[in-house]
């Protein structure tokens, strides 16, 4: 059973996605933003970070960031989840900073479950 941190601002999502990790037998662990996410990353040590990019306060580009510069957090699979690719035109974020982060996979919002699971257990090395 893997630990998974859950980094998204949307609560709906949050629980839709920590249900069906928890029915693969996951204990999943849950941030609202990500300075919350950061902090738990420290706290919880998690096997994996799912972790979405736009949020308030601390997007998940400058998480991610964080966590790959630092030795203690660096071999720690992060999944970034983006709904950029659609938003491009619109936001500030753009595909060349999802590359720059050094995430190990990610995945367009809206993602089907399966999918998911699939990437989670992908990185897990299962």
């Amino acid at each position: 059973m893997a630990r998974i941190l859950l980094v998204d601002d949307d609560p709906d999502f949050v629980e839709a996605v920590a249900a069906i990790l928890e029915g693969k037998g996951h204990e999943v662990v849950k941030a609202y933003d990500g300075d919350e996410g950061l902090e738990k990353v420290k706290e919880e040590r998690p096997d994996l970070i799912v972790l979405d990019v736009m949020m308030p306060r601390m997007d998940g580009y400058a998480v991610c960031k964080e966590l790959k510069a630092d030795p203690q957090y660096r071999s720690i699979p992060v999944l970034l989840l983006t709904a950029v690719a659609a938003k491009i035109p619109t936001t500030r974020y753009t595909q060349q900073m999802g590359m720059e982060t050094e995430a190990d996979d990610y995945i367009d919002k809206p993602v089907e479950p399966e999918e998911l699971v699939k990437r989670v257990e992908a990185l897990l090395g299962k």
